[in-house]
């Protein structure tokens, strides 16, 4: 017979969490939040896992709820634990990833008086949350009296914080104060389902949006028309067929140059997906022809930093964003805002946008064919590097994997190669923090059949070596390590490489990932040379029944003059 929490205030939570379908939940160990982990262990409709570190946790419970796109929660004892998901709390809003935080806390007559394992719990994220509540502790609001009124306040404020989560993508936050006792338990549920009658469900549709005014999109659509010089740039996107198949059609107007990143999951042969590789050669006269006249953007962050310098330095007359909800302006010249998705709003679009002949496109299609051509040989000929290692790691990824990348060197180096069309690719570029890539990759592997590779740097892995610390981890999950011996971007940035304190930048050292696998229990390779690194590959997707990482390690002396030399050579 299954045990509940006798507090009310735990069951209460515990029936929202099930009325709006938040099947996960991340709990790390504590005390007093044992009503609420007594409550989510025993109900059937919840899968409950223990990640012991809170920072890991958050990042664990965001991998899956990039993946599912359904809220995931978070639960936490009080003080210091609930502190450790700022980090991932903060990429959760940014990239409108939904996280439902639920923190146990002392009674507010506890709080300041010198007790024990005790904060300031009420809205510790407010600069960086959807949503927040303090609830009131179970002794005031769940009696069994004439305040009802209040009890009732409580449950509105749950599902409120559950529907925003679950409505605007991303996180928020509920604090819940719990007396002693703690580990009291009843063999029912109380009868909640008054507070939370389940709203009709409506297939997922465009049609659940609001359609712009046609009269106020054709106005937008008469500018379109009339410009022979548009830039399209996508941001980060989740892996979308109907996205896919609106750019494919946008690129059959040769007034229109569509330009996309790794992380933004739409691809095709009229893309220019190496932003970088075509804006590192141009000068002046050629970047002025390279201005847009009109800019239109959608997606989440933008990693190439040559492009948002090139539209600050050279802004369009017009610059329209594409986002339910966030009007970015990135580039520093936003005119209009479209509060519709990507999706609805090429929908609509495409009826009213003609084909305008120019030679736009073609021009810098051929010029990006060129570059390609200068990558190459210079891939041909390079010596064994970084960049090297890029090369071959990318072009033996298994056919429709799932490939997360670590921030910083990594998530750069993927935007200068073309990786095959069926991979989906996602890197944390909310805050572009190296914090939690590693556990962000664990949870999305843990919520995915399909096989996930993990490609990271040396300094991002090791900071997050706890996320290793995890039963949960899938047999087929494979990390590929590169280790140059320290944080190798910080030879490549103008400044840190000129001062006199670059090994406070750089961060060297001499580890290895080989006894953390050692006690995880994860299968180790390493690689020093390209004959290594061929040998390595050839296996190392196939199962093992095990996880397995591969460490490869470059010379971290010579990769910034590689990449250097590179992009000299693309002109």
């Amino acid at each position: 017979m299954p045990k509940y929490p006798k507090k009310k205030l735990a069951q209460l939570l515990l029936q929202a969490c099930v009325h709006h379908e938040i099947e996960n939940v991340v709990i790390s160990p504590g005390s007093r939040n044992a009503p609420l982990t007594l409550g989510f262990v025993n109900h059937s409709k919840t899968n409950a896992l223990s990640i012991v570190d809170e920072r890991c946790a958050g990042f664990f419970a965001l991998g899956m709820a990039q993946q599912i796109r359904k809220p995931v929660a978070l639960l936490c004892t009080s003080g210091s634990a609930l502190l450790n998901y700022y980090p991932a709390i903060a990429e959760a809003y940014y990239s409108k990833i939904p996280l439902v935080v639920l923190s146990a806390d002392r009674p507010k007559h506890l709080i300041d008086i010198g007790d024990g394992q005790t904060i300031r719990q009420e809205n510790v994220f407010a600069n960086h949350i959807l949503f927040q509540t303090n609830l009131i502790n179970e002794e005031a609001a769940f009696q069994e009296d004439d305040r009802s009124e209040l009890f009732l306040s409580q449950a509105r404020l749950v599902d409120e914080a559950l529907t925003c989560a679950e409505e605007k993508m991303g996180p928020v936050h509920i604090n819940l104060p719990f007396d002693e006792p703690l580990y009291e338990t009843v063999e029912f549920l109380y009868d909640f389902s008054p507070l939370f009658e389940k709203d009709e469900v409506l297939p997922t549709s465009l049609l659940k949006e609001e359609p712009i005014p046609v009269e106020a999109l054709q106005h937008f659509a008469d500018i379109w028309n009339g410009s022979d010089k548009k830039m399209v740039l996508s941001g980060s996107n989740f892996p979308d067929e109907l996205l896919q198949t609106q750019m494919s059609h946008l690129v059959k107007d040769p007034s229109v140059l569509v330009l996309t990143e790794t992380t933004s999951n739409v691809n095709g042969a009229g893309f220019v997906n190496n932003i970088d590789q075509l804006i590192f050669p141009l000068d002046k006269d050629e970047l002025e022809a390279l201005r847009p006249d009109i800019l239109l953007t959608f997606g989440g962050m933008v990693v190439s930093k040559r492009i948002k310098q090139f539209l600050r330095k050279y802004p369009p007359k017009f610059h329209w964003h594409i986002d339910a909800q966030v009007a970015l302006d990135t580039y520093h010249c936003l005119n209009q805002h479209f509060d519709v998705s990507p999706q609805l709003f090429f929908s609509q679009f495409f009826f009213l946008a003609k084909k305008v002949s120019s030679p736009y496109q073609k021009h810098w299609l051929d010029i990006r064919g060129q570059r390609k051509i200068h990558h190459q040989d210079f891939l041909d000929r390079v010596e064994y590097s970084d960049l090297f290692v890029f090369d071959k790691i990318l072009k033996s990824l298994p056919n429709s994997s799932n490939v997360q990348l670590s921030n910083s060197s990594i998530i750069r180096y993927a935007q200068l190669f073309d990786l095959d069309s069926s991979l989906k690719v996602f890197c944390n570029r909310g805050t572009s923090g190296i914090d939690g890539s590693t556990s962000t990759a664990i949870g999305a592997a843990c919520a995915r059949k399909e096989q996930t590779v993990f490609i990271t740097g040396d300094i991002s892995f090791f900071y997050d070596s706890n996320a290793l610390w995890n039963k949960y981890i899938p047999e087929n999950f494979r990390i590929i390590l590169i280790n140059n011996g320290g944080g190798g971007i910080f030879r490549f940035i103008p400044g840190p490489k000129a001062s006199d304190a670059l090994d406070f930048f750089e961060t060297t050292h001499d580890l290895n990932a080989s006894h953390l696998c050692r006690m995880f229990g994860i299968a180790y390779e390493a690689a020093s040379n390209s004959g290594e690194l061929d040998t390595q590959l050839k296996s190392f997707y196939e199962e093992q029944g095990k996880p397995k990482l591969l460490e490869v390690f470059t010379p971290g002396q010579r990769n910034d003059i590689c990449l250097k030399d590179y992009f000299k050579a693309l002109s």
